[in-house]
């Protein structure tokens, strides 16, 4: 590493990102230090912005949740990685910046022939979908998913590996031209909300069965389509509220079809859960990312400086797939 002590970082000021000077960061405890090449935008980013979602207690207050480069310098007992491994890392802050912490545990490889672009566009989308459709919701081949928001990061990350483990997908998007995109992914069905309602469509292309999970970044008036759309035994899968988090509960059918409800966040969770997450894609899903089977999806990518433009991008839902900050 070279005797740089400082690093550009973008500051979070009056809810605008402001590219600023800090203190390059030390690696603790089982952390290394990574020299950041390319960092990934979430919605919990912006939610952040705008002082809505909270870092956890000892998170970094720059924002970012997922990164890729080179590792620079190592903590005390880092078994795994040493200096000059390229990875991609889960962090819970501190992504858009020259330098990031990351726990050694949260790292992973980059898969063969990635981009570090590509790299830092898995870690949250991928960590989240596995956490929640097949940890949480177990699904299984041969069973029916239905993802809202198809062309969203985590809607293109959900469709491919759903597939790719013989699931049947169905998914919404506000477009043709997003259903056509979600299709070509690999979805079975794809439906424009805007034109159909999602509901109708579900049990028309299901012969009135429905679906068995359900993943859902909306809440608000879609919980009650949501449970309209389940099979017996059906789960969903609430991982974010992006049309409110309140709705009108009906039980009866919640009872009569067994169903399942469940929520969740990530970043909060400890080092160990997200660990066994990491090994668990490790296994099942980076052999995948090797052959190029599935592949992250990129919409635009952005220089630090400009990551409010990055911001402004996602606010406008046009994009599809992953906005990514070349660092």
């Amino acid at each position: 590493m070279s005797e740089k002590h400082t690093m550009n970082a973008i500051e979070i000021i009056a809810g605008e990102l402001v590219l600023t000077q800090r203190e390059i960061p030390n690696p603790q405890h089982k952390q290394v230090l990574i020299k950041v090449h390319a960092a990934g935008i979430n919605r919990p980013d912006i939610m952040q912005r705008k002082g809505l979602y909270p870092g956890p207690i000892d998170a970094s207050d720059i924002p970012g949740l997922e990164v890729a480069g080179t590792v620079v310098a190592i903590g005390l007992d880092v078994t795994q990685l040493k200096v000059g491994d390229t990875i991609c890392a889960l962090v819970t802050g501190g992504g858009y910046a020259e330098y990031c912490l990351a726990s050694e545990t949260l790292c992973l490889p980059i898969p063969r022939g990635f981009s570090f672009i590509e790299a830092a566009a898995l870690p949250e989308t991928f960590f989240t979908v596995w956490s929640n459709v097949f940890d949480r919701a177990k699904l299984q081949a041969n069973e029916t998913l239905l993802i809202h928001g198809g062309t969203s990061g985590i809607g293109t990350t959900a469709i491919q590996i759903a597939s790719a483990f013989g699931a049947k997908v169905i998914t919404t998007a506000g477009s043709d031209t997003k259903c056509q995109y979600c299709l070509n992914l690999g979805a079975h069905t794809a439906i424009n909300y805007k034109t159909h309602d999602f509901a109708t469509e579900v049990k028309r292309v299901t012969n009135d069965t429905g679906v068995d999970v359900i993943l859902d970044i909306m809440g608000g008036d879609y919980f009650p389509r949501n449970i309209e759309c389940l099979n017996i035994d059906g789960r969903l899968i609430q991982i974010a509220i992006k049309k409110g988090s309140k709705t009108e509960i009906n039980l009866l059918p919640i009872m009569l079809k067994r169903l399942t409800i469940s929520g969740s966040t990530l970043r909060s969770r400890n080092d160990q859960f997200k660990a066994n997450i990491a090994q668990n894609l490790l296994k099942h899903v980076w052999p995948l990312l090797n052959t190029a089977q599935i592949t992250p999806i990129i919409d635009s990518t952005y220089k630090l400086k400009d990551a409010n433009l990055a911001h402004q991008r996602m606010e406008t839902s046009q994009h599809i797939g992953k906005i990514i900050i070349e660092v």
